[in-house]
């Protein structure tokens, strides 16, 4: 019998014994790292997609510009949700004059003042894709004009872009689907579905049940079209052309809100992060993510909305401090007050998610910020 003395004395066994322990340290080590690491982030269909279908990355906007200073007139929309008719209604009202309606398309008699519209353009209504057609002739018109048009990245923009929108089967409306399919596809999934149902069958009933199956295999060729032109056309110039978070004057906007920790940060280098991250996923790389799907992160932090102790406000003293700003302007998080928009903590944050479109149910509002007053315009009515 060999006892553990003699194990150590053999220089073999001694040698085996040790490396066992740094195997079985490293195990541990990773195993526990793990429980509070990032999330795993799965490679997209970018790694599907080449040719002319795949357009070659831009590097990093690092000079892109995210502050803002000498604005006289700003105008804030919240959460649009698909909602073209409810945009369009608020841009085009006479108190808010940005733009007008003609040929079916918004364009620009806005001027020099800046308009943000700070996120979910996307998901549960239908119009996602008409929304972003306008806002792509009104940012050329309103930098020609001298104004801006700032549409920053909302977390349903994110869920979209990361091609996570099928996980979420209440949030993909039909017709948004449909929207970003091609024509063909369409025509072709159709006469799939009419040989099971016939030509007068419901055919949005079938395209809500490739939405909702759990059988991946089942729409996997839908989830692919929809993503591939989704990005090619949407999602790109979204993450390549926009911003996470902005400052104009002494007002930060975002779409969910900034914690203490985000706020540490350079407004850029947030919004180099998400950039980051987002050409991974168009790359179709498998990463741990660092900024994307963060609770706490700006496009998720409800917490400036929901904070109900006054005790909070010294966070808020803090966030500010560190942004070097006196206000921020949030939506996200739909507060629905008979007097519009909500302002909280001594009027330092506005919450301007009103619920804008008819599904969360068509309070139009908006935030005009001009020569440094806060103006709330509200037009409640729920269709």
């Amino acid at each position: 019998m060999t006892s553990g003395n003699d194990t150590l004395r053999n220089p073999s066994k001694k040698a085996f014994a040790l490396l066992f322990g740094v195997i079985f340290l490293y195990v541990c080590v990773s195993f526990l790292g793990s429980l509070s690491s990032p999330r795993s982030y799965p490679a997209t269909s970018a790694s599907r997609t080449s040719g002319p279908t795949s357009p070659a990355p831009l590097p990093p906007p690092a000079n892109r510009q995210c502050i803002w200073e000498g604005v006289e007139k700003i105008i804030a929309i919240g959460d649009l949700h698909g909602d073209y008719e409810h945009f369009a209604e608020i841009l085009t009202d006479e108190d808010i004059n940005l733009a007008v309606e003609k040929d079916k398309k918004l364009h620009w008699i806005g001027g020099k003042t800046h308009l943000v519209q700070i996120g979910d353009v996307m998901d549960r209504g239908d119009d996602a894709k008409r929304i972003f057609d306008d806002i792509r002739i009104l940012e050329k018109e309103a930098a020609q004009a001298g104004g801006m048009v700032h549409m920053l990245i909302g977390n349903h923009e994110e869920i979209n872009i990361t091609e996570q929108t099928f996980d979420y089967p209440d949030y993909l409306s039909v017709g948004q689907l449909k929207s970003f399919l091609r024509p063909e596809f369409i025509k072709k999934k159709e006469a799939e579905f009419a040989k099971q149902i016939g030509t007068n069958g419901n055919m949005d009933a079938e395209w809500k049940d490739l939405i909702e199956t759990k059988d991946k295999d089942k729409n996997k060729d839908t989830r692919d079209e929809y993503f591939e032109f989704f990005n090619q056309y949407y999602g790109r110039w979204i993450a390549e052309e926009h911003n996470a978070v902005i400052k104009i004057n002494d007002t930060v906007f975002v779409h969910g809100g900034i914690s203490e920790k985000y706020s540490k940060m350079k407004l850029q280098d947030i919004n180099n992060r998400y950039y980051t991250e987002f050409l991974k996923s168009f790359q179709g790389e498998s990463f741990r993510t660092n900024i994307l799907f963060d609770q706490n992160g700006p496009l998720w932090f409800r917490e400036l909305a929901t904070w109900g102790d006054p005790l909070f406000s010294r966070d808020v003293d803090k966030i500010l401090a560190n942004l070097g700003a006196k206000y921020i302007v949030i939506a996200h998080t739909p507060l629905i007050d008979p007097g519009g928009i909500t302002s909280r903590f001594n009027s330092r944050v506005w919450v301007i998610d009103t619920g804008i479109s008819r599904l969360y149910g068509g309070y139009l509002s908006a935030l005009i910020i001009e020569k440094g007053k806060f103006v709330r315009w509200r037009k409640n009515y729920a269709p």
